[in-house]
């Protein structure tokens, strides 16, 4: 397919983050965009202001008039349900109807291509590369899947011969890429709804892996069964970051290189996992080229990603950061990251559980790392594409948190909650639209520490 034979873009599905990077980009060259999601959502907002034309019913009338014609490309996520009315009508009549990741793979297979593999850390990781890439002056654009503070966008730059994508493991996507340099941050169980088993989900890494035919080019942790540059911090590894301390609220390591130590980069994100990812990124961009000054410079000007550990109230009476955690191991790494940063304080954390499927395969996961907080609330399970299961409820995974400060909580019930508690420290964890309430749990919260 020829992108530049294409006019318009309409997006099936176009308030996912992954889809409004794509969107912003097609408007960014000149397409005509528009397009269909479920709700309104801030993400949605942002589109329109921008100029892009958004509906929100499954109707076909809705679509714009000069979208009936040849040269309209239809981008679909794959969380449309195949009964879609707007999808079914262009299928039909045999318009061009490609999934996100393949369209992915189209832009970017005459680019040099970084790719960002993992089932976790992928957007920190590629969020921190675009940041480096694009203030080191590389001819970059970056597809990410969140919305950097330093852009207050999902899209980095406006390159057009390097890019960085996430390399999403979900329904296999991330097999459509050409990558030329890449990474894998993390090899979890996680969409066994999707692959069934774990060692399928392995399986689709290793295939993912051997797209890069270099292994000098692919950037691994030490724990994961692939052969490629390892990446640890305090590890046995090729790019090891170490001297670790804490100042003024930022991490200061040293990093052992192949060729030679360097010492006090700055880095603002909290957690080990954080730290971890920008070593990846830091390891990615040195293999491209990058001098290692304007590598320290862009790592100590990340403000991180909106959702991840993103602090929304910092006083001394008071701190409340929101994550988008979705996975027992990233809950964990939450909890780790607040303990190391207030220790001795009280922390609440409220979680919204995001798919039933997620939370029957990680049930006893998803306890113990809860059970972790000081006190736990948990909130009804958001379905996203999934019917409910029987007996996989909230109440159930409650009865299995070993914590006596643990109940459920309804949204309508969150704020009287959260403002009415006296932890010093509150966290808002999930994937789900527990995102959309960021805003008025803050105000809330800013009133009552008045």
């Amino acid at each position: 397919m020829n992108l530049n034979q294409i006019q318009n873009v309409f997006f099936i599905g176009i308030g996912g983050i992954g889809m409004s990077a794509l969107a912003r980009y097609f408007k960014y060259i000149g397409k005509e965009v528009s397009g269909y999601d479920k709700t309104p959502t801030i993400l949605t907002s942002e589109l329109i202001e921008s100029g892009i034309d958004i509906h929100f019913e499954d109707d076909i009338n809705l679509v714009p008039k000069n979208y009936f014609i040849e040269n309209t490309l239809v981008i679909i996520t794959p969380a449309v349900p195949k009964n879609h009315s707007q999808w079914n009508y262009f299928l039909e009549r045999n318009y061009q109807v490609k999934k996100r990741a393949e369209v992915l793979g189209i832009i970017t297979k005459d680019t040099f291509c970084f790719a960002v593999a993992g089932t976790h850390g992928k957007t920190t990781t590629s969020s921190i590369l675009g940041h480096i890439l694009n203030e080191s002056g590389a001819d970059v654009t970056a597809f990410i899947g969140g919305i950097v503070e330093n852009y207050n966008s999902n899209l980095i730059g406006s390159g057009k011969t390097v890019t960085v994508v996430e390399a999403d493991e979900f329904d296999r996507s991330f097999l459509h890429l050409h990558p030329n340099i890449a990474c894998v941050t993390s090899m979890d169980a996680d969409h066994l709804d999707i692959y069934g088993t774990s060692d399928a989900i392995e399986e689709s890494f290793r295939e993912f892996a051997d797209k890069v035919q270099d292994k000098t080019k692919l950037f691994i942790t030490t724990d994961l069964p692939l052969t490629g540059i390892t990446v640890g911090v305090n590890e046995k590894a090729v790019y090891n970051a170490f001297n670790i301390r804490i100042e003024d609220g930022n991490y200061v390591f040293d990093v052992e290189t192949p060729n030679v130590i360097l010492k006090d980069f700055r880095f603002g994100l909290p957690g080990r996992h954080n730290l971890m990812n920008a070593l990846m990124a830091f390891a990615m961009a040195v293999n491209f080229g990058t001098p290692t000054d304007a590598i320290a410079k862009a790592l100590a000007s990340f403000k991180g990603i909106r959702r991840r550990f993103s602090y929304q109230i910092r006083t001394e009476n008071l701190v409340y950061i929101d994550d988008y955690a979705h996975h027992p191991t990233e809950i964990n790494a939450v909890h780790q990251a607040v303990r190391e940063l207030y220790p001795g304080k009280k922390v609440l954390a409220v979680f919204q559980p995001h798919l039933f499927s997620r939370t029957k395969d990680f049930a006893d996961d998803f306890a113990k790392s809860l059970s972790q907080f000081d006190e736990v609330l948990l909130m009804g399970i958001y379905p996203a594409r999934e019917l409910p299961m029987e007996g996989v409820t909230s109440e159930w995974l409650l009865s299995k948190i070993d914590n006596p400060n643990k109940k459920i909580v309804s949204k309508e019930d969150l704020l009287t909650t959260m403002v009415n508690n006296d932890a010093t420290v509150m966290v808002t964890i999930g994937a789900g639209d527990i995102g959309e309430m960021v805003q008025d749990i803050k105000k809330a919260l800013n009133e009552k520490d008045i």
